[in-house]
This record gives C-alpha cells, structure tokens and sequence, in this order.
C-alpha cells in the first residue's frame, strides 16, 4: 500500500494543522465555516429564531455586539443575565454563550447554553436550541462523550415540539459526536434521518459520504459525494472527500482532477494546502495560485 493510500484510510482529509482541542476531532466533525446552505455560527450554532420564538431588541442588539468587541458583549449579557429569570434569562444566556464562543472559552460558552436551557422551564424549543449549543461546544473541546449526551437530551426535548431545522442539526451533531468516540456503525441512523429531513443539505451528504467511506463503502461513499457534488459544486471540502474516495477506489486521475479543483476553488485556504500535499505525494504537478489581475488587462 502506497504512503498517500496509508494515510487517507487513517486519518481522511485533515485541512491544516491547527492547535487546541478542536484540532484533534476526526476532519469530518471539526467545525467548520458556515456552508452555503446553513446559517450556523462557528462552533456553536444558534437555531433560527422561529424555533425561539420571537427575539428580543436587547438579544438583537447584544448579538450585534459580538463582532465588533465580543468581552463587552460578553460582559454586558452576564450583567442581563444576573438580572433575568426564565425565558428572558435564556435569551441572555444565547448572546453570552456567543460571545464566549467567539473568544474561544468554549468551557465558559457550554456552561452558559446549559444554563440558558435550565433557565427556560417548560419550553421545549428554546431547552432543545440551547442543550445542541452546548453540544457543539462540547465537540469543540473534544469532549465527545459529554456532546452526545447533551445532544441525546436536545432530541428528547424536541420529541414534544418536532421542529425540521432544529432536528437537522441535532441529527448532525450526535453523528459527529458518534463518529468522535468510534462508533461508526451508530452514526449512520442520524445521518439518514438528517437526510429525510433535509434531503438538498450539502453538509449531511458530505458526512454521510465521509462515513461510507471510513466504514469502506466506497461505492456508496462515491453515490453520496456526487450527491453533495451536485448541490454544492464548488466546494473545498467537498472536493478533498471526493479525491480521497476516487484514490481508494483505484481512480488515481479522478483523484488528481478532484484535488486541483480545491486548488482552483480556494487558493488560498487551508484546504488547498492539504490538496497540493495529496498531489505531491502523486508526483503531480501542482497549480500554481492564480495570479491578481492587473488593471488595465
């Protein structure tokens, strides 16, 4: 077996090196930038807000906060939070949990989603929203076994209010959590289900296809990346999984293809590194970063 073969049926795509205990999740769970058709904060999604119910001007202004000084917004949601019960509480929970998040206190940011759910007694949505929260940022510090729990809680909740959007991302969240501890087998009911639910998710057929291929279903791995290709067509992600299961399945030159197509498509990212150094051990010619156009050409 060739080195490039040896390391992919280990390891899989791993885009950069990174540092901290987000880094050492298997690739397909580590959070990620927002994809095209989810809109999800880093690390720690909000639900949307129809499954919270109507928001707040404070929530809105707090949340808006976060950007631009994320330990103000932090501090001034501790401060609303000191001073609230219930829902309200919950509410201030969300934008501390969010601005904790963008700083990286990934502790501090789950303690305070798990407060906001206790805080909203009896409201299942909102208990539901805040528990897969804290459960992302549980998966965020490697802590795989506590986010499958407060995941497996979320979906309990959620039983008594069904919610689409909301189920779709608890299903995506005990999957990666599954996956993290190495039960691959366990992992593939939530993945089917994400997919009855939201069957044009690029996301959950790109996991899914990561999944058949660990468990070596290539041609089912190879059904589900084209799946994901075709919803999502320019996709680094998508395009890295997509040359690891051609090079596994014996189609070097589809791999190559798949491989400078990430190099075509984000020159400049993480994954393209991870692209040219497959390539490299393919002895393949690299392409070379697309020059800035010069004006008056």
């Amino acid at each position: 077996m060739s080195l490039i073969l040896a390391v992919l049926l280990q390891v899989g795509p791993a885009p950069g090196t990174g540092s901290g205990a987000a880094s050492q999740l298997p690739p397909e769970i580590r959070d990620r930038k927002p994809r095209a058709e989810a809109q999800q904060a880093p690390v720690a999604p909000p639900a949307p807000k129809a499954q919270i119910g109507k928001d707040s001007a404070r929530e809105r202004d707090c949340v808006a906060s976060i950007a631009g000084d994320p330990e103000a917004a932090a501090e001034s949601a501790e401060l609303w939070r000191d001073a609230a019960t219930g829902e309200e509480r919950a509410r201030a929970d969300l934008c501390l949990g969010m601005a904790l998040s963008e700083r990286e206190d990934w502790s501090g940011a789950e303690a305070a989603f798990l407060d906001g759910r206790d805080a909203a007694i009896g409201q299942e949505l909102i208990r539901a929203s805040m528990g897969s929260m804290a459960g992302n940022v549980a998966l965020a510090q490697g802590a795989a076994d506590r986010a499958l729990t407060q995941f497996d809680a979320a979906r309990a909740e959620l039983g008594s209010a069904p919610n689409p959007q909301l189920a779709t991302v608890i299903g995506l969240g005990r999957a990666r959590a599954l996956v993290a501890l190495g039960r691959l087998d366990e992992a593939e009911a939530p993945l089917s289900e994400v997919r009855g639910l939201a069957p044009d998710s690029a996301e959950a057929w790109l996991l899914s296809a990561t999944l058949s291929r660990r468990l070596n279903k290539l041609a089912e791995a190879q059904a589900r990346i084209e799946k994901a290709a075709q919803l999502l067509p320019i996709d680094p992600e998508i395009g890295l999984e997509a040359g690891v299961i051609a090079m596994l399945s014996g189609r070097e030159e589809a791999a190559r293809k798949s491989w400078q197509s990430v190099l075509a498509a984000a020159p400049k990212t993480p994954y393209a590194e991870t692209a040219r150094g497959y390539l490299a051990q393919l002895s393949a010619p690299v392409l070379p970063a697309r020059p800035t156009p010069v004006e008056g050409r």
